[in-house]
C-alpha cells in the first residue's frame, strides 16, 4: 500500500487486521502485577529513575509505574526503530533523549518488545554514558527468536514466537497502539 493511500484510507489498514489475540487484558494486568512485585523486591528501600523508550512502551510503563511502591523519577527516549515497517530497523535512531540527570541513579529502561536488540543496546550505551550506578532492562515481549546481539532483558513479560504484534502500546504504522489486547497482525498487511 503506497503512503498516500494509507493516509487517505486509514480505515483500511486499522479495521478487522488482528488475526489472532496472543494476550487479553486481564493476562496482561496480571502479569504486569506480577513484573511490578519483582520490581519491587528488586529495588526495595531505593529510588528508581525510570526511563521508557517511547511510545510503544508507554502503556505498559504506566501501568507497571502505578503497581510499584517506591520512590520514582520518570523520563523518557524516542527512538526510530521500525519506521511504519514489519522489521526493525538495522540501526536505530534516537530522536530525543532524556532530560534528567541520571549520574549515579539506579535506572530500570521499559521497553515494548525485545527484538533484534539493537534498539536497547542502542539505548543502553547511550545511557552508561552517563553514569548511572545501575541499568536494569524490563520489557513487555521477548521474541528471543529474532535476537542479533548478546542481550537479554532482567524482567520479561511474556516470550512471544517470530510474529508481528499489536495492541497494548505496540503499533503498525502509529495504528492499534490503544487496543486492550495484544494481538497478531494479519500476514497480509505485513507485507504492506
Amino acid at each position: 500500500m503506497p503512503q498516500n493511500e494509507m493516509s487517505v484510507h486509514p480505515e483500511r489498514l486499522f479495521t478487522n487486521k488482528v488475526e489472532t489475540i496472543l494476550f487479553d487484558e486481564t493476562t496482561i494486568q496480571k502479569r504486569v502485577i506480577a513484573l511490578a512485585n519483582q520490581i519491587n523486591a528488586a529495588y526495595a528501600g531505593d529510588e528508581l529513575t525510570i526511563i521508557v523508550i517511547a511510545n510503544g512502551a508507554l502503556i505498559f510503563a504506566a501501568d507497571l509505574i502505578r503497581k510499584l511502591n517506591l520512590p520514582v523519577k520518570l523520563d523518557c527516549i524516542h527512538v526510530s526503530s521500525y519506521q511504519n515497517q514489519t522489521t526493525p530497523a538495522k540501526t536505530p535512531e534516537i530522536i530525543n533523549s532524556i532530560r534528567l540527570d541520571i549520574k549515579d541513579a539506579n535506572i530500570l529502561l521499559i521497553d515494548d518488545i525485545l527484538d533484534t536488540g539493537n534498539t536497547l543496546l542502542k539505548v543502553l550505551d547511550t545511557l552508561w554514558a552517563k553514569q548511572p550506578a545501575s541499568i536494569k532492562t524490563c520489557v513487555l515481549l521477548d521474541k528471543e527468536s529474532r535476537r542479533l546481539v548478546d542481550i537479554e532483558a532482567d524482567f520479561v513479560g511474556f516470550e512471544i514466537p517470530d510474529q508481528f504484534v499489536v495492541g497494548y502500546g505496540l503499533d503498525y504504522a502509529e495504528y492499534y497502539r490503544q487496543l486492550p489486547y495484544i494481538g497478531v497482525l494479519q500476514k497480509e498487511l505485513q507485507q504492506i
